[in-house]
């Protein structure tokens, strides 16, 4: 009997482990409480390389939309919608690439690259909620200047700075609440074993992948919620200043032809940028791009498109350009009178 009973142990033991071989999450019950974002596996060289570029890179970003905002504030003749807009884009874009910067600059000198669970779906849902408000500030901002070119008459009495204003806050509203949902229910996935997300934040693809059991409904309504709000806002804009273009090429004069395509054109450089990188990733989060290009996208419209942003509004804006040498040249006397005092 004790030979026999033994034979049985160990036939079901034989048994349970080919089952485990079969399916590793079964035998994996205890939940997850942190997440190893696994970042850029490199050596130690490269790592100190992508650590000072990507450090240089967040401060000019914050440098650049300080100075933005501080424009507008400061100079009075920039207190017109238009310029409302873009220094709330500014202070909306320093948020957006604080929110996971920080956290990727210390995961180079850390040994375990690990986030909480909460900490995870934290950042999860500030960064796709300023990603979200930021598409809704890039269609403000379009409508705006379809008003000014294409209905120049009727701009000043419809886009007054209080509705300016108004708008402004009801894309902030709109943003911090259209991902509450998909971020709810991938939280509520069951994750279990591998906790390794091979990306340098937390992103719905990954996270998904990680789930013990598949999920393709969150998977089709995180579908359904990018695309509608990426083409539904991206077809708005580009309806938008479609419009303002032929307006534009009626305009008699070479001069406001000029002015009119130099302040679209920066626009549309920024629109470009953002929404060429996040279709890419985000129409089907979960369909198949490689890790390395997902990184490489998701780095170009998070940390380096930030950075582009007050390049491309300064450079190209006459009047930005002029309160930019009027602001050096204040702290420039502010110093000298410093110093001879």
């Amino acid at each position: 009997m004790t030979l026999n009973s033994r034979n049985l142990y160990a036939t079901h033991l034989a048994s349970s482990a080919l089952k485990a071989s079969k399916n590793p999450n079964a035998t994996c019950s205890s939940s997850v409480s942190k997440f190893i974002l696994l970042g850029f596996p490199c050596n130690w060289k490269m790592q100190i390389f992508l650590f000072s570029f990507f450090s240089g890179t967040y401060i000019l970003t914050l440098i650049g939309n300080l100075c933005i905002i501080c424009i507008v504030k400061w100079n009075h003749r920039l207190q017109t919608p238009m310029y409302i807009l873009l220094a709330n884009f500014s202070f909306l874009e320093i948020w957006f690439i604080t929110s996971t910067t920080p956290n990727m600059l210390a995961n180079f000198f850390s040994e375990t690259n690990s986030i909480s669970f909460s900490g995870c779906f934290l950042q999860f849902y500030f960064f796709f909620s300023m990603g979200t408000t930021e598409t809704f500030f890039l269609s403000a901002m379009a409508f705006d200047r379809y008003l000014a070119i294409c209905r120049p008459l009727h701009y000043p009495s419809t886009m007054t700075v209080q509705r300016c204003v108004r708008m402004g806050a009801c894309c902030w509203t709109c943003g911090f609440l259209y991902f509450l949902l998909p971020v709810y229910l991938i939280s509520q996935l069951p994750f279990c074993c591998t906790n390794k997300i091979d990306h340098f934040l937390c992103d719905p693809g990954p996270l998904i992948k990680l789930s013990c059991v598949p999920a393709p409904v969150t998977e089709v309504i995180c579908a359904i919620f990018n695309s509608v709000l990426i083409f539904s806002t991206f077809l708005f804009i580009t309806s938008s200043y479609t419009l303002v273009i032929r307006a534009v090429l009626k305009v008699p004069s070479a001069e406001g032809r000029r002015k009119a395509f130099s302040t679209c054109g920066s626009h549309l450089a920024v629109v470009s940028l953002f929404y060429g990188s996040i279709m890419i990733v985000y129409v089907s989060p979960t369909a198949g791009n490689p890790a390395g290009i997902q990184k490489i996208v998701t780095l170009f419209y998070s940390v380096l498109t930030p950075l582009f942003n007050p390049l491309i509004y300064s450079l190209r804006n006459k009047e930005m350009k002029e309160a930019l040498k009027k602001l050096f040249r204040a702290l420039r006397f502010n110093q000298r009178c410093g110093r001879n005092m």
